[in-house]
This record gives C-alpha cells, structure tokens and sequence, in this order.
C-alpha cells in the first residue's frame, strides 16, 4: 500500500513501547498517530500557538484504532495521514501504519471539533480557515481510494 498525503519518517518499534506479549503496546499506536497527527495539524494547517492565543482550538470528539497486524522490537513503522473531511465545525481525520512491506498494520481516525476557548463552546470555523483547509485538502487528495471501510463519518464541504 502507498502512504498517505503526509508522511514522516520511520519510527523504530524500541524496548520501552513492547509490552509483555512482546509487541508493541496499544498505548503507543495512539501516542504514535497523536504526535504525527498533531504535527501536521500544526504545521500545515496553522493550529499553532497563534491559533490557540486567537481563542480557538479543537477538542477530539471521537477515535477509531484497528488494529490488523504486530509491530515487534525493531520493527520498522511507516505513518502517514490524511485529512479526509472538513465541515465548517469539523476535522475528519485518517491515519494508517504501514510495516517494512508496505502492508496496511493499523488504521487511526479521528473526529475534531472546534471550539471557542473562552465559551468552551463548539462553534463554526472563520472563512479564511476554512478556505485555507479547504486549500490544503485540495493540493493533498489521494490518487486511489482507500483499501478499507471508513467507520467515523462527518459531512463534507
């Protein structure tokens, strides 16, 4: 299988995240899709300090893991992402890991709401905001279609 839109570099499968069935821990599939998740929110979606200080952010509202095949020690994983859907209030985003045989081990999902820090309130994301997400989705589409069901489901803009 082909990586997603974003990718980072491989992450090294390393004692501290095996578990006592010796493999990787459930706890660091989602460390792992939180932090690469969170870097491009960051970076190419402009959900920075400046954001935050302008009074908005977003709150997770619902995640998805599968799991489909054991990372082991020293097992090479291969992430990437995808922004799947954009609303004028939500974020849908797909996340997959893929093993040095570029076989599909674990799908991520995960639904964002925006929100006013101060009401702590969901409320509908600024046009410029949106048209730059909109942008961004647009220059990062997926030449084929996904190799499995999505489960979450947000509407589209």
């Amino acid at each position: 299988m082909k990586s997603l839109p974003y990718s980072v570099n491989e992450i090294k499968v390393t004692q501290e995240m095996c578990d006592h069935n010796g493999h990787m821990n459930v706890k660091y599939y989602y460390q792992l899709f939180d932090d690469v998740y969170t870097k491009m929110y960051i970076e190419n979606l402009g959900f920075d300090d400046d954001y935050l200080a302008s009074g908005f952010s977003t709150f997770t509202l619902e995640d998805s893991i599968r799991y489909l095949r054991e990372f082991k020690l020293s097992d090479k994983i291969y992430p990437s992402f995808y922004l799947y859907k954009v609303n004028k209030k939500l974020l849908h985003f797909v996340g997959i890991l893929l093993n040095e045989q570029r076989e599909l081990s674990a799908i991520f999902e995960t639904v964002l709401a925006h929100v006013n820090l101060d009401t702590r309130k969901v409320t509908e994301f600024n046009e410029s905001k949106i048209n730059s997400m909109l942008e961004y989705k647009k220059n990062n589409q997926l030449t084929d279609d996904l190799p499995f069901d999505i489960r979450l489901h947000i509407n589209d803009l």
